[in-house]
């Protein structure tokens, strides 16, 4: 780590694999880590190759037998300790994470304590693995069902949230008594690796858990997935991926969570609170500076508010300070890479081309950095190309509506169902349009949906099974049967 990185967090990220507990540097060399606001190096981390991944899965079917006759009790007790460690440092992880990803420090602060969070809530999880006794309706046995853990378990995270899609994952795998690989995004290894190291102070056994960063992703999960120790495979990211990956994990049937993408729609009756639904948009759309799968991507508003919604959040994100994540009082930092924003400015050049209007923003300003300014389009078309894929950038794009049958329809009309929203003073109005959405989360005059306690997941092609809640953990255990009598 550099000396300057040092100074900036003030905390001592590890940068090699985290390999049967002992931290290695990788056989395919190092890779940089890059500051999106300055476009520069700031640290050098191991690079894996499929070789030090199968190490690693080594290292974790060894670990696997003890790790899962561990009393519940203590594993909860250590993932209590890891929770209580991580909001201890919150502020030094807080700002690693900005350095390396890019968001506003105060993004990162709340995910720091979200990311905590499921360290807490599975270590409490951990002592409520249920089982099932009932007679057999013939009367000749008992049908004993128990949970095991799955086995040693692959995690891939993205970039965007790096400290709470790890734990997302790791907290209820190690609940559940599954040993673990993980491997992070190649732009923000060094949250991971944090996180990793303050697992091990907090008594994580050695080779429970994993973490292997590398520029080449594809041939180690490659190899991973061609091993049969590997039983369990927890991915989030993109659905283009994740479809190769369920390809990969058919070979061997491994068992699988799938995390993808998301278009949420953004739905705004004629009898909703403006103001509230501005407030909501403001967060559905902006956080994380709108780099989320969970963020709002379409915006259906009626076309009798339309003009004063549309006016006050451009006033709302006109006024958002854009600047390096670490500068006090920054509302949007930059985005993640060149591509992202590239991506970005494609996609609004497309909308305006097609009819829409800038509100606000619409370009990116003139400085060294992946910067995009906020930016709210009106009366985009329906069929707009804009509409059809993840943004992932801090735009919103409005589409007027009059009849709400259509409005539901248009928020339907993608491969994705991860998460909708939708603003309505009549509740009835809302759980019934709530019910017809396809999706798997919706929030209903709420900008937010995730926590730890709640399912999280998707239905269509934005994935398969939940993170989060108690169903997280049962994504990491097998059920047995056991036929018994006495």
């Amino acid at each position: 780590m550099t000396a300057d990185l040092a100074t900036m967090t003030g905390i001592e990220a590890p940068t090699g694999l985290l390999i049967g507990g002992q931290w290695a540097s990788g056989r395919a060399g190092t890779l940089p880590v890059l500051n999106p606001a300055t476009e520069q190096p700031v640290a050098e981390v191991a690079d894996a190759s499929p070789e030090d991944a199968l190490e690693a899965v080594g290292a974790a079917a060894e670990a696997l037998p003890a790790w899962a006759a561990t009393p519940p009790r203590q594993r909860a007790e250590i993932l209590r300790r890891a929770f209580e460690l991580m909001m201890q440092r919150s502020e030094q992880l807080a700002r690693l994470m900005v350095v390396e990803n890019g968001k506003a420090l105060r993004d990162a602060r709340g995910e720091i304590a979200y990311a905590a969070e499921f360290f807490r809530w599975y270590a409490e999880e951990a002592v409520r693995i249920d089982g099932s006794l009932t007679i057999a309706p013939a009367g000749t046995n008992r049908i004993m069902a128990v949970r095991q853990p799955v086995g040693v378990s692959y995690l891939i995270t993205p970039w965007n949230f790096p400290a709470a899609m790890a734990t997302r994952k790791i907290g209820p795998a190690l609940a559940a008594g599954c040993t673990v690989i993980l491997k992070p995004a190649k732009e923000t290894p060094l949250t991971a690796l944090a996180v990793a190291a303050i697992l091990a102070e907090a008594g994580v056994p050695d080779g429970v858990v994993n973490v292997l960063s590398t520029a080449k992703p594809g041939p180690m999960t490659e190899a991973v997935l061609a091993d049969p120790r590997v039983r369990k495979l927890s991915f989030t990211g993109s659905t283009e991926v994740g479809r190769m990956l369920l390809r990969q994990a058919a070979d061997y049937v491994t068992n699988c969570s799938m995390e993808l993408g998301g278009n949420a729609p953004f739905l705004v009756f004629d009898d909703a609170d403006i103001d509230a639904a501005v407030d909501g948009a403001l967060l559905a759309k902006m956080r994380n500076g709108g780099e989320a799968c969970t963020a709002a991507n379409r915006f259906y508003v009626h076309d009798s508010v339309a003009a004063e919604f549309s006016a006050k959040l451009a006033a709302r994100m006109s006024a958002l300070r854009v600047g390096p994540g670490l500068d006090d009082g920054v509302d949007l930092g930059p985005l993640v890479n060149a591509d992202t924003r590239d991506k970005v400015a494609g996609l609004v050049e497309s909308a305006t081309d097609s009819g829409a209007a800038v509100l606000t923003g619409g370009h990116a300003p003139d400085r060294i950095g992946y910067y995009y300014q906020p930016t709210v389009l009106d009366a985009v078309p329906p069929g707009a190309g804009i509409l059809s894929e993840e943004i992932f950038g801090p735009v919103a794009p409005v589409v007027r509506f009059t009849d709400p049958d259509e409005a539901i329809a248009l928020a339907n009309s993608t491969e994705y169902g991860l998460v909708s929203y939708l603003y309505s003073k009549d509740l009835r109005r809302a759980l019934r349009v709530a019910e017809a959405l396809e999706a798997g989360m919706v929030g209903i005059n709420r900008g937010v949906v995730s926590d730890p306690a709640a399912p999280f997941g998707g239905v269509k092609q934005s994935g398969l099974g939940r993170e989060g809640a108690h169903d997280g953990l049962l994504e990491y255990t097998e059920t047995k049967y056991i036929a018994v009598d006495w």
